[in-house]
């Protein structure tokens, strides 16, 4: 599900989960755990890609129709949890998008302290309102903490997703690259930031993410309702209409 690999001092995590990288509880989990492990390992530094055409193609949405309720309030903190454990993550973390990045992908993307991504066919957005569902309060915060101001507002709204240019030009990556070379900079740019003394970083890392931390923590409250829209009888329709119109499937 995480394969992980060694280049010298950087660690790279594969997602490996399905055609395209869905994330689900166990993928959540996985990632988690992996990270747990990371913060105490020798690695300076970790990449985080995916495999084939995806970064992530965002939540696993046939999981969400499917456990209803029960699902969500397992689903949901996990999410926040996960987002959190990247964003504060005391290494340097660098994603290597190595395709469509969507929704949730995108929000883990923006988790990360450097975002490269392969030109090409790949999109990246967060369509979590054309879907119909809103976010929680944290992945809301780590987009408005990644994405320029004068753009964060119109890509929230608009749900559009952008091509790897379009995504460069408006702030939401730091850089592109040939696919061929996606890994290969990333892990040079992971070995940069890695060879920065750890607790320099670390500190410095704090201090860039603490507001977004505190402010996310300041309006948690909205968590509970945004929860119980996500599991209402609507919310589950419009996901499925999302999912005939995108996949062709109910």
């Amino acid at each position: 599900m995480i394969h992980k690999e060694s280049r010298g001092s950087v660690t790279i995590l594969r997602m490996e989960h399905g055609k395209v990288n869905a994330i689900d509880t166990d993928l959540f989990a996985s990632l988690i755990d992996q990270l747990q492990q990371l913060e105490t390992a020798e690695a300076h530094a970790v990449v985080l890609t995916g495999t084939g055409g995806s970064f992530s193609a965002g939540v696993d949405l046939f999981k969400v129709v499917n456990g209803g309720k029960k699902y969500l309030d397992t689903f949901l903190p996990m999410l926040t949890d996960c987002v959190l454990k990247l964003f504060a993550f005391p290494k340097p973390v660098v994603a290597a998008v190595n395709g469509h990045a969507i929704a949730g992908g995108c929000v883990l993307v923006c988790a990360c302290d450097y975002r490269i991504m392969a030109e090409g066919e790949g999109k990246i957005g967060v369509p979590e309102l054309l879907v119909g569902v809103p976010f929680p309060t944290f992945p809301l915060e780590v987009m408005r903490f990644a994405v320029p101001t004068p753009h964060f507002q119109n890509l929230i709204y608009t749900g559009r997703t952008c091509t790897a240019d379009q995504a460069k030009a408006m702030g939401l990556l730091d850089e592109t690259t040939k696919a061929d070379d996606l890994l290969d900079t990333a892990a040079q740019i992971a070995e940069r930031l890695g060879a920065i003394p750890q607790d320099t970083f670390e500190l410095t890392k704090r201090m860039l993410r603490q507001p977004t931390l505190d402010h996310a923590e300041k309006y948690k409250n909205f968590d509970p309702e945004a929860a119980k829209i996500w599991a209402s009888t609507k919310v589950r329709e419009n996901i499925q209409q999302y999912l005939e119109k995108t996949i062709g499937k109910r």
